[in-house]
């Protein structure tokens, strides 16, 4: 088996967490945390001095139920349908030095979405239907603190995402780029490695705090998140196969605030969870190394944010 650093390689949010996904219940049922962007192995910290550019696909197609009351860009509708597809680049640095004993990394990702829309939008005037699609830079994520501490088989991860509305935003709009608020979100991470099994685990924990939309006066509530999974080796020519299960629970523990009056009958809260098959391939290249990972995440339980299905593509690129 590859020694621990040749093993993965970006880190906990350099993933898709700046792209608008259904996720947690906030305005339209989406929100910055993505199920399955910080799951397995190929999400783990950098615990290697050098570069990591991770260029990444997500599909998502999911729907509310068709009685479902939305809240979305300042307006409500029923029966929402949402079909998204990004591609998310990122990059980091890893400095040589550690900071508080810990690998300490910076970096950056940006993405371009593709969002479709469709639902019936309720007004004095009466119900109708609309599908809004719209294409562009998505949202920005940015990562002033990303560390990793290793301990034998144990990998410890801690890191501190900001995320910026870079993402065009038009009140009344079904489908946005962005999200048109500020968040961020703390991320603890363990991981244990058996490299003589092969046998790896991960799991991810994080609260998300989002800030308020200026355009429509709406605070999304803040999310507790937790992704896990489990994979194992085996060795295939030069590298090694990965196999298993992802998975993620995710519930809203703060209600939504100022959704409008008698909107609601209560609390605007979500809940949603998931499990799902993971494969990849890693080939340890010295102090190169090359991760290619695909893996399905369907929603088993949702509350207050679409039903639907997580398709992840993630490569990695590492360097010093």
């Amino acid at each position: 088996m590859p020694s621990l650093p040749l093993i993965p390689l970006l880190a906990v949010l350099v993933t898709a967490m700046a792209l608008p996904a259904p996720s947690s219940a906030t305005e339209g049922g989406i929100g910055y945390y993505v199920p399955g962007a910080m799951a397995t192995l190929i999400d783990r910290a950098p615990v290697q001095q050098g570069w990591v550019f991770k260029p990444q696909y997500m599909h998502y197609e999911g729907d509310f139920g068709t009685a479902s009351e939305t809240p979305i860009a300042g307006v409500v509708a029923l029966g929402l349908n949402v079909e998204i597809d990004a591609v998310v680049p990122g990059l980091t640095y890893t400095f040589e030095n550690k900071v508080l004993g810990a690998h300490y990394t910076i970096g950056a990702l940006t993405s371009w979405v593709d969002v479709t829309v469709t639902g019936t939008v309720e007004s004095n005037l009466g119900n109708f239907n609309r599908r809004d699609s719209v294409s562009g830079l998505g949202d920005t994520t940015l990562i002033p603190v990303l560390m990793a501490w290793q301990e034998d088989c144990w990998q410890y991860n801690f890191a501190l995402p900001v995320y910026v509305p870079t993402g065009g935003y038009e009140e009344g709009r079904l489908a946005n780029e962005g999200l048109n608020y500020w968040a961020i979100d703390p991320v603890v991470g363990i991981g244990y490695s058996n490299l003589e099994a092969g046998f790896n685990a991960s799991v991810f924990a994080g609260v998300m705090f989002n800030d308020e939309n200026s355009d429509t006066d709406y605070r999304s509530g803040r999310t507790f998140h937790l992704d896990a999974s489990v994979q194992q080796m085996i060795k295939a020519g030069s590298g090694f196969v990965t196999l298993g299960l992802n998975g993620f629970w995710a519930q809203q523990f703060s209600p939504d605030r100022n959704p409008g009056p008698g909107i609601f009958i209560d609390e605007f809260k979500m809940r949603s969870s998931g499990i799902g098959p993971v494969v990849g391939y890693m080939l340890p290249m010295g102090t190169d190394n090359i991760v290619l990972e695909l893996s399905w995440l369907p929603q088993t339980d949702t509350r207050n944010t679409p039903d639907g299905d997580y398709v992840w593509l993630k490569f990695v690129y590492q360097w010093q």
